[in-house]
């Protein structure tokens, strides 16, 4: 199991455009082969960055969704948005 984490950071002005565009999608990457979860959080002191954050059964799985034009659609509507380099990393879970 991989877990993905991404930092987003958004203009005030761009925070609604991406609430809709992630709602437009959310259920289509969940439903992308290997995801098993993914959700979407907001940080409570600086409320235009948020975090997804996603589970991958494979590697594999999550650089097909990478490759797909799925995450192009996703990543074109998205990264217009940024005000700041997104961050992500991948990461084991060690103990729950």
């Amino acid at each position: 199991m991989l877990i993905r984490i991404v930092k987003m950071s958004f203009d005030d002005s761009n925070i609604e455009i991406f609430l809709k565009n992630f709602n437009n999608y959310k259920e289509k990457i969940r439903n992308t082969q290997g995801c098993r979860l993914l959700e979407l959080y907001r940080d409570r002191t600086k409320v235009s960055i948020f975090f997804t954050y996603s589970y991958w059964e494979t590697e594999a799985d999550l650089e097909a969704y990478r490759n797909s034009e799925l995450f192009k659609a996703v990543w074109e509507k998205t990264s217009i948005l940024f005000n700041d380099k997104p961050q992500a990393w991948s990461v084991d879970k060690l103990d729950s």
